[in-house]
């Protein structure tokens, strides 16, 4: 398999904290590096996936799933070793994996979707359902090159617990660069023995086969809500309810708008879905939004406003926090951090929030935002020498404390995996000693990127 890595030099580049309402100015601080590929900043260590192993594809707790080159692969500790592997021929276009309470791996392709109960001894093919019971089949391309991307999703977290059961549940990101796809909500509440569909778009005209009759467009005939594509989807266990969010654009009179906010409810002795949707905007605004987080009862979300704007017309832009119940009511959030460009991801796990940044609309590379403390307090660092890259995918700390990142490079294409571990001590305090780790002496200064509060 084919994989990027980066350059040898080891000069990284710490940016200054950025300003946001209610929260507090850190001070700055350079980026250090280590002979053993460990970088760190004032917040957090961090270091690549090993350029000679496989592509670590997820992780939870102790456990990770990879790619191999026409293989798959598992570990259970924490990717230092990869335990067994069995051979997967079109592992090249693995898309989507997920590890699961009991231990099982569900993980897919462009258009299939498999499971492994057993540590990849084996696997099999898992015929998606649709709502009312039939095997729900992907299309047949008009070029076989372009077969349109199922279930590629942009968010690292996809299972939760309801009603002391676990629920795996994702929408698929497409309409991007494999061709034309319908755009779905997925889940599963027996551990990928099923999957089925939770809720399905309507038939976008603007995002088809080339030369397709509207009697073949995909999506569902019957629903008039129309988009692009998934960007993110969570559960609220306060409410019991869970929230998705779409892209991308306004497409005007008779195509409507793609930027769509909808609540779903699940009731599952009915096994039966009820949704509805709360907010539909243009793209210049919060409501295209990505990496829907919720903690304590609050919504928690970035913005990737990015769309037609007049001239004196500010980006709606930023980090953002409100009670459910108040999201369609704009003087009811809190920008907790006030986001210069728009942002597409972001992952809270124990109070740490950690936020890639967009390579393709930001001059930074391979750029983050960071809290430690829920966003009382924020830092922004671009890792320079991994290049332009953005970060998608970010899986909550595994049992070693590492966050993980799939970087990509011009937005779809599969780079490297990073690892983030943030450090405790309060900004400004020495800093617990990592082994193996010094400062060398002889490096240049970190330049710092300044990103001012507007």
């Amino acid at each position: 398999m084919k994989r990027n890595t980066p350059a040898t030099r080891r000069q990284f580049l710490a940016t200054a904290a950025a300003t946001a309402a209610g929260s507090f100015l850190l001070p700055r601080s350079a980026v250090l590096a280590a002979p053993d590929g460990i970088g760190r900043t004032d917040h957090f260590l961090y270091r690549l996936s090993p350029p000679d192993g496989p592509y670590i594809d997820t992780q939870r707790d102790n456990k990770a799933f990879a790619i191999g080159d026409r293989k798959v692969l598992v570990s259970e500790d924490n990717a230092k070793t990869w335990a067994r592997s069995a051979d997967f021929a079109d592992s090249e276009n693995i898309m989507f994996s997920s590890i699961l309470g009991s231990g099982n791996i569900v993980f897919a392709t462009l258009t299939k979707i498999y499971l492994s109960t057993d540590n990849l001894k084996t696997y099999r093919e898992i015929v998606v359902k649709d709502r009312d019971g039939s095997p729900y089949l992907p299309h047949n391309p008009s070029d076989p090159k372009k077969p349109g991307s199922y279930f590629y999703s942009l968010d690292g977290i996809h299972t939760c617990q309801i009603d002391g059961r676990e629920m795996l549940i994702w929408g698929n990101y497409c309409n991007v660069k494999h061709g034309a796809a319908p755009v779905n909500i997925y889940y599963s509440t027996d551990q990928g023995e099923t999957v089925k569909i939770a809720y399905s778009f309507g038939r976008n005209p603007h995002f088809q086969q080339k030369d397709a009759a509207p009697a073949t467009f995909l999506g569902d005939p019957d629903n008039p809500v129309l988009c692009r594509h998934v960007h993110s989807v969570a559960y609220n266990p306060a409410e019991n309810a869970f929230y998705a969010c779409t892209g991308d654009l306004d497409h005007g009179e008779g195509h409507g708008k793609e930027c769509h906010w909808l609540r779903g409810t699940y009731a599952a002795a009915a096994d039966s879905w009820n949704w509805q949707v709360l907010v539909s905007s243009d793209a210049n605004s919060r409501y295209k939004s990505g990496g829907i987080n919720f903690v304590n009862g609050q919504v928690y979300w970035v913005a990737d406003a990015n769309g037609p704007k007049n001239p004196s017309e500010p980006y709606d832009r930023g980090i953002f926090r409100c009670n459910p119940a108040d999201l369609a009511d704009k003087a009811k959030h809190t920008r907790i951090f006030d986001a210069k460009y728009e942002l597409a991801a972001m992952t809270i796990d124990d109070g740490v929030i950690l936020v890639p940044e967009y390579g393709g609309a930001n001059p930074c590379d391979t750029g983050f935002i960071f809290s430690p403390d829920l966003g009382k307090t924020w830092a922004v660092y671009d890792l320079k020498e991994f290049g332009d890259r953005s970060g998608v995918r970010v899986n909550p700390r595994n049992s070693d404390g590492w966050f993980r990142v799939c970087l990509r490079e011009k937005w779809m294409n599969r780079a490297e995996v990073l690892f983030i571990k943030p450090l405790s001590g309060a900004p400004g305090r020495p800093l617990p000693a990592v082994p193996g780790f010094h400062a060398s002496p002889g490096r240049r200064s970190a330049r710092r990127r300044e990103i001012p509060a507007r």
